[in-house]
């Protein structure tokens, strides 16, 4: 038979095929490979010398996956109908092949790749490999099967888990629930698969009975199965609202699992047909692909980032113990710096308590975590002590003129290629920098509160940074695990002033008479983690009020505090850390905050402006109508000008809700003729807080959209 395909290898030794995996970067299932490998068993197959297969991949994958580039823009029905059938009679071809075929599972083993296995006749995986069916993640379900074989091996109960969560499982726990067969180290993982393979050669494993499609027993009765699903269908709904896949999955779980496992494929591709067809899934595609290809800009394409090895974080505060703690888990020699000794044990103490979760489940001993800060962490208030450091992080006082005199004294500290980072969230980066002798050396790196969980990471660009300091930076985001999106300098950089403007409607429809509760109550059903009110108390109502009168000051008329903000501001009820904002948290559950209600209640009066009920939509509109105008705004200005980022930061930075793709995504499927109109109206209502920006308009006139695609 053939040995030698472009992704896959082919070794015959005494009557046994292995047969290895190589399609870069991690065995992604595209339309080439899986043609190859169809070939390849159906070679084997017709092979008289041939007695059995065992298929295995390269590196750290198994397969991971099917290439989703490649069904991303399908959409009709039909052609994704066909696409299944094809990929079925593959699997199907395995399953009932004449031959035994063992899966060697060496690495990730997940999606079309567990979907592959489970259509092999016995699995052997290498210890603490991940096993699993992750398409709810990206808005579909499995589409080859998995929905159909994964309960026959492990049980429903444990499926309905693994495939509406979309949760691995390493190799140990697969070996439990009987997903694999057999565990082995990796030098022995293929020779353990080749005696199992003899093992049917011989008769000692019987071919059919081990095909996953004649194995019942794990399988509820009737009356089980409806429980079962009834009680998940309830969960699943009150816990994945907006997103279709979980419902869709339940539903192949409902309609399956019968004797006939092909009408049960039918069943399962054409509620994979409803979920790819979505507007949910399209989104959930995209949110995948973007995050994938954040921080790949031409600007630094081809430049190879300096190496970081060693940072340096100047001050131990909430921000900074977080990052403290990105960067020993990360595996990078850390040095925590603060004004003295006490506030160096007050850091030192913040950096051990961002470990407590792990140590209260049990990922990590006191004894680990006192070795990890011995080897990886070293504490001083001495600044010449940060002389051998490759990157500066500062997340000290928000002062221009503090943070200015420590570059100063760093400058003459540090080497020149040392690249020094600031952690504002408001103050002018630019500005910043222009007390260096080389301002190229400065960038921002905003993290998100709490920075050891917050996925995000905003890199900012002053006006002189280097395009070498921004693809070091880009590298070092991305080896901290963090989502690197880059925008430029600018008042709130980009997703503070997103925000902000997603947020700042609220004022103006409680100005108008519309109850706050019902505000509130919209935003979260829109999909916000939380309505504009809870977000003020949580960040402090006296730190946003701030926030918009330095926009005010930079921005001009379209950012002028509302008076009704000022009215607020006035009763020093900055929120949570006060005891009270919006709401009251005196008691054992908030309520609204009097204060809070006479001043809204006497505005009102003094304007003669009566309560007024509107529907959710027309509250979203507002909200929604002033955040996209606010993007076209900073698109306009220079801040940033890929949409694809834009959408990413909002969803990774607030909790943005991403089955609806982003604020610029939303924005598409409104269209820019009804986000302008809607903006005139407001215009006319509230004034020049919502003029159109003129991106808008243009868009509107030419029927263009943010994205391209």
């Amino acid at each position: 038979m053939k040995t030698d395909y472009q992704t896959v290898k082919v070794e015959v030794a005494e009557g046994i095929a292995v047969f290895r995996m190589d399609n870069p970067p991690v065995n992604q299932l595209s339309e080439h490979f899986v043609r190859e490998l169809f070939d390849a068993f159906e070679a084997a197959f017709k092979d008289a010398a041939v007695k059995a297969v065992v298929l295995t991949g390269t590196g750290k994958n198994f397969v991971a996956g099917a290439d989703i580039t490649q069904i991303k823009d399908i959409r009709t029905r039909e052609q994704i109908l066909a696409l299944l059938r094809d990929n079925n009679r593959f699997l199907n071809g395995i399953e009932t092949g004449p031959k035994p075929v063992v899966a060697a599972i060496n690495g990730n083993c997940l999606g079309g790749g567990l979907e592959l296995a489970m259509a092999c006749h016995y699995r052997v995986a290498v210890r603490g490999v991940d096993l699993g069916q992750a398409e709810v993640q990206i808005g579909l379900i499995p589409g080859a099967g998995g929905t159909q074989r994964l309960p026959r091996l492990i049980g429903l109960p444990n499926a309905l888990d693994m495939i509406t969560t979309g949760k691995a499982i390493k190799a140990e726990k697969a070996l439990e629930r009987t997903l694999v067969d057999e565990l082995a180290d990796a030098p022995q993982l293929v020779g353990a698969a080749v005696q199992a393979a003899r093992r049917f050669v011989s008769g000692q494993l019987s071919l059919k009975l081990r095909a996953t499609r004649f194995r019942h027993e794990r399988l509820p009765s009737a009356a089980e199965k409806k429980a079962l699903l009834d009680f998940a269908k309830l969960m699943t709904a009150a816990k994945g609202k907006g997103y279709i896949a979980p419902l869709k999955a339940i539903e192949a779980f409902e309609k399956g699992l019968g004797y006939d496992l092909d009408a049960d494929l039918d069943q399962e591709a054409e509620l994979f047909a409803d979920c790819l067809l979505s507007d949910v899934a399209r989104n959930l595609i995209g949110i995948f692909l973007n995050t994938r290809a954040a921080g790949r800009l031409p600007r630094i394409e081809g430049i190879k980032p300096a190496a970081i090895k060693k940072v340096a974080m100047l001050g131990g505060g909430v921000m900074g113990s977080g990052i403290v703690h990105l960067l020993l888990s990360g595996g990078f020699k850390a040095v925590l710096w603060d004004i003295n000794a006490a506030a160096v044990e007050k850091g030192l103490a913040a950096v051990r308590g961002t470990f407590d979760y792990h140590i209260k489940n049990k990922k990590m001993s006191g004894e680990e975590l006192g070795q990890l800060l011995k080897d990886g962490l070293t504490t001083t208030s001495t600044l010449e002590d940060l002389k051998d450091v490759d990157l500066v992080i500062e997340a000290v006082l928000e002062n221009m003129q503090v943070k200015q005199d420590i570059w100063k004294k760093l400058e003459a500290v540090c080497r020149p290629e040392v690249i020094f980072a600031t952690n504002t969230s408001a103050l002018p980066i630019t500005e910043m920098a222009s007390v260096l002798k080389d301002p190229g050396r400065m960038i921002g790196l905003h993290f998100f509160n709490p920075a050891h969980r917050m996925q995000l990471l905003e890199i900012i660009c002053a006006q002189k940074t280097s395009d070498a300091t921004l693809a070091a930076s880009v590298a070092f985001g991305r080896a901290i695990k963090k989502i690197p999106i880059v925008v430029n300098d600018g008042p709130g950089f980009y997703v503070s002033r997103q925000l902000s403007a997603l947020m700042s409607g609220s004022i103006f429809l409680m100005a108008d008479g519309v109850d706050g509760a019902a505000i509130e109550s919209a935003m979260t059903e829109f999909g916000m983690p939380m309505g504009p009110a809870a977000l003020s108390d949580l960040t402090g109502i006296d730190i946003n009020y701030h926030v918009n009168r330095t926009f005010e000051k930079r921005l001009g008329e379209r950012w002028k505090v509302h008076p009704l903000t000022e009215a607020i501001y006035q009763t020093g009820c900055y929120g949570r850390k006060t005891g009270s904002g919006y709401m009251d948290y005196s008691g054992p559950t908030p309520v609204p905050n009097p204060k809070v209600v006479d001043v809204v209640r006497a505005y009102l009066k003094e304007h003669r402006i009566s309560p007024k009920k509107i529907g959710q939509q027309a509250i979203i509109d507002l909200m929604l109508a002033a955040a996209i105008n606010e993007a076209a705004f900073m698109m306009e200005e220079g801040i940033c000008d890929r949409p694809q980022d834009m959408d990413l930061a909002m969803i990774y930075g607030t909790g943005f809700p991403p089955y609806r793709g982003g604020i610029l995504r939303y924005a598409d499927k409104w269209g820019s003729a009804n986000v302008l109109r809607q903006l005139l109206e407001l215009e006319q209502r509230y004034g020049a807080r919502f003029t159109p920006a003129q991106l808008i308009r243009d868009m509107a006139q030419t029927g263009k959209t943010f994205y391209k695609d």
